[in-house]
């Protein structure tokens, strides 16, 4: 993965101050409006990767389409022009950030802004804490453990319900994190995208390649796995046997990227383009931690998964990764 840290959004990231644009020849989009953006790239292409490749999924969710938002990730003073992004109504009630085309959230005709005030009759969790995510947390949690194909009634305050039914996926939820960083983190549920790293990578083929690297380490539960090895998470994962196991990691999560991507209909060798330009990007580390390989080993693996994918394909073979169904163990 990206990145091992911990996925820790404090509120002060979304409110701070768009950059001035006074001399600039055409007017740029507010932070909120291309955080609104990035969100609807990344919920089309995690609904995407998770609904077409459920099959390959041990453990599986309801996938609806949607990424959720709420009022307390703004601070006050910058909550109403956030939610001006999104057409949302001032208030405290969480709202729908982000609707996949296609996808059962936006048949059942559920749109960006509309705010939701009960699922099946349930007035929306609160959340057990005081951080921004919380409340989100508390709703997604509790979506993923509903029946993968079970309609949900979901009430916005005015008019009857809407009726959603939801495909099912993989297990994973997605957000964006706002802030320049060029970086994501799996913990086994959800997916977290920086900006840094979607504006990095602008065609969706390429983003689809980063976000299928960190589904890959949650289909393939590597955080209950070393948690399970007993990785030290502290300086230590960087030497002896936790460096090695991380590193095993992550060259499984490469590995399924790459069948993630040919079995949602995004182009296999995307993921060799994406590592090598992110292996050449400026401000790079001059050398890998030994949690991860070298971004050189890291596309020869990438491409010799492509290369399989392609002669199975040239050969009428049906599309199966190795890795789901045995796992080699962490050791």
């Amino acid at each position: 993965m990206l990145s091992l840290a911990r996925t820790i959004l404090a509120a002060c990231t979304l409110s701070a101050a768009a950059p001035a644009s006074a001399a600039a020849a055409a007017p740029q989009p507010s932070l909120y409006a291309t955080l609104a953006a990035q969100e609807a790239r990344v919920a089309a292409i995690g609904f995407r990767l998770t609904t077409e490749n459920a099959g390959w999924c041990a453990k599986q969710q309801p996938q609806f389409g949607w990424v959720w938002g709420d009022p307390r990730l703004y601070a006050p003073e910058r909550r109403g022009e956030a939610l001006a992004a999104y057409g949302a109504s001032v208030g405290d009630a969480p709202f729908v950030a982000a609707v996949a085309p296609s996808s059962p959230a936006a048949v059942a005709g559920l749109v960006v802004g509309q705010v939701i005030t009960a699922l099946d009759s349930k007035p929306v969790p609160y959340g057990a804490d005081d951080h921004p995510f919380a409340r989100i947390t508390a709703i997604e949690t509790g979506l993923a453990a509903r029946s993968p194909t079970a309609p949900l009634s979901v009430a916005s305050g005015a008019g009857e319900p809407l009726t959603v039914v939801p495909m099912t996926g993989c297990v994973s939820d997605f957000r964006v994190e706002a802030g320049n960083r060029e970086g994501a983190v799996a913990d086994g549920r959800m997916v977290l995208v920086h900006q840094g790293l979607i504006a990095f990578a602008p065609g969706d083929d390429e983003l689809a390649a980063a976000i299928a690297h960190e589904l890959a380490h949650n289909i393939l539960r590597h955080r209950e796995r070393l948690d399970a090895a007993g990785v030290d998470r502290g300086p230590g994962k960087q030497f002896g046997r936790s460096a090695r196991l991380f590193k095993q990691t992550e060259i499984e999560a490469d590995r399924l990227s790459v069948w993630l991507l040919a079995g949602a209909g995004y182009d296999p060798d995307a993921a060799a383009r994406f590592w090598t330009r992110f292996g050449q990007r400026k401000g790079r580390p001059l050398f890998p931690p030994g949690t991860h390989p070298g971004w050189r080993e890291r596309v020869a693996t990438l491409q010799a998964e492509a290369a399989v994918i392609a002669a199975a394909r040239a050969s009428g073979e049906t599309l199966r990764p190795p890795l789901v169904d045995a796992l080699p163990p962490l050791e």
